[in-house]
This record gives structure tokens, C-alpha cells and sequence, in this order.
């Protein structure tokens, strides 16, 4: 490959500088291993079933009630509120449902000991009445609102796949698998970036974090992730590709306004991984390094020799890209991520660090060295996560693994 300065390979082993390695490989959970059930799901769950209980509870309070004191005293409050909980949360059967069993209680209790109806009881089950009435209004609301929510993310949905697509499990002789968490609860896509394409140069991918949120950090991963395909297909170079994502940039840049038009950056790190070769090359450009894991659990970290700045910031400073070349042996994982996994910080404001919790572990595949990293870091956050977080695993399996 014509590399510009020449390759460097930049293989280096976790703990060499101040990291702790763990004393001996951790064998992988056994399927039976499941972890215990998680304490907030438990009272989610409690709490969602009390409140689901609740319209039919007060019913059964005001009546109680309404039986045990004087006629002066009423109930009425207990019995508006039960259609009025069930709007939100049951189907418009249930309200209605609700709304029927609620007016029968109040004029089962208002025509006890044959009692008649006095201007007071006609006002009360004339005001449950309408409360019924207006408890459907509100279900038939809600229940249009939840189908708006959920064309809304089916709509997300199409543009995350449209604009970061998930990758095949197998793309030139590699296992590959992706996975991407977002930090704002229901949302599907933010700034973080992956893709992965075979092309005549080998296999060639990228990972990376457009600063920023919302709509203009998406259409700055799209403008990223556009000028990647094209580039990687065309050019021979590593270098060559990170040059033309920073000049795809630097025309987005042309076109932001305000705070993004003079500081927006995207930190990357592109990969080439030759056909049939047992070595990758790595070009980064401010992002966190790429982690290596060896078939028996040793982890190196690819370190970049020469730091670059992040792409969209070459008015800064102008010099050539140099690709950092390490080994890749059969039955060995490479790892990208974004700051979102390594930033992670749990209630004490302690950072998750990646590679010790993986060195000296080992996974079957990629799938499931991304699904325990996620696992872990919702632990570790107990949930919360402050940043968005892209995750990308690359296996070159062993030989007479059988994958073509």
C-alpha cells in the first residue's frame, strides 16, 4: 500500500503503562449463568401493577366509605378520580368499563336502605358522569398521541438505517457486529458513527463521534459516513481516506451556522484490514484507540504513534496522516468505541475502562463481546448513560472456522 511516511506498527500490550492486567483468563458465562434479577425492574414492575389496581382499589375505598358514614358525608372525590387514573393507562374498554363500574357503585351506595335521590346525590352522579364522559375524551387522546409516538419512531428508525445501517455479520472472510446505544431515551441516532465495507483494498472501516447534538450531528454522520463509502472504494491509501473525509467536512462546515460553523470536529479512527493478510492498519484522528483481543484473553491497545488532530479542524494545522500498522492473527477481535463507553462514569464519577474489564477474558464471537460491554456499562451507570456510545467488533476467526 503507497503509505505516506511509511507504516509503524503500533502493538502494545494493556498494563505496559500503568493499567492493571488481571492475573489469569476469565472463562465466559455459561449460558445457565444468569444474572439475578435487577431490584429497580422488580419495583418498576410492583409499582406499575399498584397502579394498574389503583381505579378499581378506589372504587372499592369510596364505597366502603360511603357505607360506613353518616349520608351527610360523601365519596364523590374517590369515585371522579378511578376514570380519571384509568384514562392514561388502560385501553378505551377499560376506561369505559371503568367509567360504568364506577357510576353503578355510586348509585348502588346513593339508593341504599331505599333511600331516595336528593338534589345532592343527582348532583354527584351527575358530576361522576360527566367525568366519565371526559375520562374517555382523554383515553381516545392519549391512545392518538401513542400512535403519533410510534409512527415518530418508526420514522427514526428508517433514517438511523438509512443514515448508519447496520453492517453484515460477515463482510470479507470477517465476523463483524455493531451496536449503538443512545444517550436520550428514545432516541434511535445521534453523533456516533460506524461503518464497514469490503472494497479491492481490503476491508476498510471507521468509527467516530461528531461533536455536538441533534440534527446537525446527524447530518454531519451522514455527510461522514457518505464520503467514507465513496472514498473507500476509490482511493489506495488509508491516508488518502482520511483526507477526503476532512475536505467532505470542511465543505459541511461551510455550510453550519453559529457555534458548529467555527468548532464543529469529528474525532475518527479508520482500519484497513487487507484480503487474506494477518495485519491491520489504523489511522486516527483523535479518537479513543482500538482495542485488541488476542484468542487466549490478551488485550493490546493500538495506540496511535503519531496523534493527529480530529477531522474538520485542518485549518489548524496541516500535515500528512501516517498509518500505524499491528498484527492480527486468526482467532483475535479488534474493538472500536466511542467516548461513550470509555467516559462512562458510575455514581462516584468513575470512569469504565474497557480494557481491564475485558483483558484476559475471552469471547466466542463479536455479538457477544459487544452485548456484555453493554451490559456492563448499564451496570456500571446503573442505567444513565450521560453520552452516546457506538460500538464496532471485528473477528478474524480461526482457521477452519468455516466462515467464507
Amino acid at each position: 500500500m503507497g503509505q505516506r511516511g511509511g507504516a509503524r506498527r503500533a502493538e502494545r500490550p494493556y498494563g505496559r503503562s500503568g493499567g492493571r492486567r488481571p492475573g489469569g483468563p476469565v472463562p465466559d458465562p455459561r449460558p445457565g449463568d444468569e444474572p439475578p434479577p435487577d431490584p429497580d425492574t422488580r419495583r418498576i414492575s410492583h409499582a406499575w401493577t399498584l397502579v394498574r389496581a389503583l381505579p378499581v382499589l378506589l372504587v372499592v375505598v369510596a364505597v366502603v366509605y360511603d357505607c360506613l358514614t353518616p349520608p351527610q358525608f360523601t365519596a364523590a372525590p374517590l369515585f371522579t378520580a378511578a376514570p380519571l387514573v384509568a384514562a392514561p393507562i388502560f385501553s378505551l374498554r377499560g376506561t369505559l368499563l371503568t367509567g360504568v363500574m364506577t357510576l353503578a357503585a355510586l348509585l348502588a351506595c346513593r339508593l341504599r336502605f331505599g333511600l331516595h335521590m336528593g338534589i345532592g346525590s343527582i348532583t354527584e352522579v351527575a358530576t361522576v358522569a360527566t367525568v366519565v364522559v371526559l375520562a374517555v375524551l382523554i383515553n381516545i387522546l392519549v391512545r392518538r398521541s401513542d400512535e403519533r409516538l410510534a409512527s415518530a419512531r418508526q420514522i427514526a428508525e428508517a433514517a438511523q438505517r438509512a443514515v448508519l445501517p447496520e453492517p453484515e455479520g460477515r463482510i470479507g472472510g470477517l465476523a463483524v457486529a455493531a451496536r449503538y446505544e443512545a444517550a436520550q431515551e428514545g432516541a434511535f441516532i445521534g453523533g456516533d458513527l460506524y461503518a464497514v465495507q469490503d472494497t479491492p483494498h481490503g476491508v476498510r472501516l471507521v468509527v467516530g463521534d461528531v461533536r455536538g447534538k441533534g440534527m446537525g450531528a446527524v447530518a454531519a454522520v451522514a455527510v461522514v459516513i457518505g464520503a467514507f463509502r465513496e472514498a473507500a472504494e476509490q482511493e489506495t491509501a488509508l491516508e488518502a481516506v482520511a483526507q477526503r473525509l476532512e475536505r467532505a467536512l470542511a465543505r459541511e462546515g461551510t455550510r453550519r451556522e453559529g457555534l458548529d460553523a467555527f468548532e464543529g470536529f469529528t474525532t475518527a479512527v479508520l482500519a484497513e484490514i487487507p484480503h487474506g493478510g494477518d495485519v491491520v492498519r489504523i489511522v486516527n484522528r483523535g479518537h479513543p484507540s482500538p482495542l485488541l483481543l488476542h484468542g487466549d484473553g490478551t488485550l493490546f491497545t493500538l495506540a496511535a504513534a503519531n496523534p493527529a488532530l480530529p477531522l474538520g479542524m485542518g485549518e489548524l494545522g496541516s500535515w500528512p496522516d501516517r498509518a500505524d500498522t499491528a498484527d492480527f492473527p486468526l482467532g483475535s477481535t479488534l474493538l472500536f468505541h466511542t467516548d461513550g463507553l470509555s467516559e462512562a462514569r458510575d455514581g462516584r464519577g468513575n470512569f469504565y475502562d474497557p480494557a481491564e474489564r475485558l483483558a484476559g477474558r475471552t469471547f466466542s464471537d463479536p455479538d457477544t463481546l459487544l452485548a456484555e460491554l453493554a451490559a456492563g456499562v448499564g451496570r456500571h451507570t446503573g442505567g444513565a448513560l450521560a453520552d452516546d456510545m457506538a460500538l464496532l467488533a471485528v473477528r478474524r476467526p480461526p482457521a477452519g472456522d468455516g466462515v467464507p
